[in-house]
């Protein structure tokens, strides 16, 4: 039977300042109600299949728990304590499943716009998997892309299955070129197949470290909630590989499935403007743009608006707290411009103004010397933790829905324009037991005004 297994822990630097630590690329609105991880969970929503396995680092679970149910999607949802790269993630999959189930390993934050097609190779995949084979999805290259590793086939198993010959790093421009003129490479997408009990003997010939120390961060293993923690002492001890090095590269009976179709890891903002729909000046646009005497440029606002004059081949980025303006030349920069801010620690490389929590999200509007102002929206239905504060107060005035607090001994309803004063020790806890979304402004007094003032006595999300 197929089981998905989905890996969640790419990290999408070069796609800085809207890709970030808490909230990298495969949970971006990349347009309305649209993210990479939700296309990676309905690619398959055709195809009969076992419960989709997801591997996330423990700071994205809710994000994924969230987005799994607006999907009305169910998955098993596996948290890294620590990131170890891809050949880990996938025995950790492996070992909590029946070893002839066959797994179907992608990336959740990729395009891969056929679906049909998509389906077509799995299909072929699956006769491979079921047979003892290791299976690798390649993308049969449009241009010379110097990002991309290369898979190069051999002898043909079928119309479009052939033996794996070899693989090839990302290439300089000048063989990338000579591969695509072959037409015997293809790009290396990342997507593998095979029975998780053969995946499990090969990581015990050629990674036997790897295997140990999942097997007893898998043994050890806590369920809270939705979520699977995995031990954390045993994980972070294991090896940091990819399956690419730890397993593919070595192993025998290899098959590279031939996919023709639309394909990008979105990596960079180029890859993201090449797969957005153009103007007839080769720009793309996002949010509240305007553009004079402008080309070949890719403009993105996530609130103010921006308005581009005489620019060419130039990524513009707006966030409320930062912005990108760079010459497509000079995109490769971004990544080594990410590790300086975060040097520097920087929270921009962090998080967003607006902060999402499993209950809803929140917004710092405005600081200044011992003072902080925020936006605060609760979901329907949700609450924060009954908590306490050493070093502030709070005030809280409700602007929409309606609003039950606890507030040391006393327990009231606030509707909007209604406020309340939360002194300092005092335990308390916000809301919201309507069908509509609560907001309310928060404004924190005190000489210490960071999260580590969080003393939390009760929380339904064990945090």
């Amino acid at each position: 039977m197929l089981r998905p297994v989905i890996l969640c822990g790419g990290k999408g630097v070069r796609l800085w300042p809207l890709s970030r630590k808490l909230y990298p690329k495969q949970f971006m609105e990349l347009s309305h109600g649209r993210t990479l991880f939700k296309d990676t969970v309905t690619r398959l929503s055709d195809q009969e299949t076992l419960e989709t396995i997801i591997i996330c680092n423990s700071d994205h679970r809710f994000m994924v728990a969230e987005q799994l149910r607006i999907l009305g999607a169910n998955g098993r949802i596996i948290l890294e304590p620590a990131g170890r790269n891809t050949a880990p993630a996938v025995a950790v999959a492996a070992l909590m499943t029946d070893e002839d189930d066959v797994l179907l390993v992608m990336p959740s934050d990729h395009v891969l716009e056929d679906k049909a097609a998509f389906a077509k190779a799995v299909e072929r995949g699956m006769f491979e998997a079921n047979n003892g084979g290791l299976v690798c999805f390649g993308i049969v290259p449009q241009t010379p892309e110097t990002g991309y590793g290369y898979i190069q086939k051999g002898d043909s198993k079928g119309e479009v299955t052939f033996v794996v010959k070899k693989f090839i790093e990302k290439p300089d421009l000048e063989k990338a070129e000579q591969f695509v003129a072959s037409g015997d490479y293809y790009w290396n997408s990342g997507i593998f197949m095979f029975k998780a009990g053969r995946y499990l003997e090969e990581l015990k010939s050629y990674a036997p470290a790897i295997l140990n120390a999942c097997k007893v961060a898998v043994e050890r293993a806590q369920t809270e909630m939705d979520f699977i923690h995995l031990d954390e002492e045993a994980f972070s001890s294991c090896p940091s590989d990819s399956i690419d090095y730890a397993i593919m590269e070595k192993a025998d009976n290899l098959s590279v499935i031939a996919l023709d179709t639309h394909w990008s890891d979105l990596g960079s903002w180029d890859a993201i403007h090449k797969a957005s729909e153009n103007d007839n000046e080769g720009n793309a646009t996002i949010g509240d743009v305007m553009l004079r005497d402008t080309r070949n440029s890719y403009i993105h606002s996530t609130g103010h608006l921006v308005v581009a004059l005489g620019l060419d081949n130039c990524v513009v980025i707006e966030t409320a707290d930062a912005v990108l303006v760079a010459a497509k030349e000079s995109l490769g920069n971004v990544k080594d411009i990410v590790g300086t801010l975060t040097k520097n620690n920087r929270i921009e490389t962090v998080s967003h103004r607006i902060v999402y929590r499993p209950w809803g999200s929140f917004q710092k509007l405005y600081f200044g010397d011992q003072f902080l102002v925020k936006s605060i929206i609760v979901k329907p239905g949700e609450a924060l933790s009954l908590q306490k504060h050493r070093h502030r107060s709070e005030h809280w005035v409700v602007v929409q829905g309606t609003a039950n607090v606890t507030n040391g001994d006393q327990k009231c309803v606030l509707h909007v324009n209604q406020s309340i004063y939360i002194p300092q020790e005092n335990a308390h806890r916000l809301e919201n037991k309507g069908k509509m979304p609560l907001e309310i402004i928060e404004v924190q007094t005190g000489s210490y005004l960071d999260d580590n003032d969080i003393v939390r006595l009760e929380d339904k999300y064990n945090r």
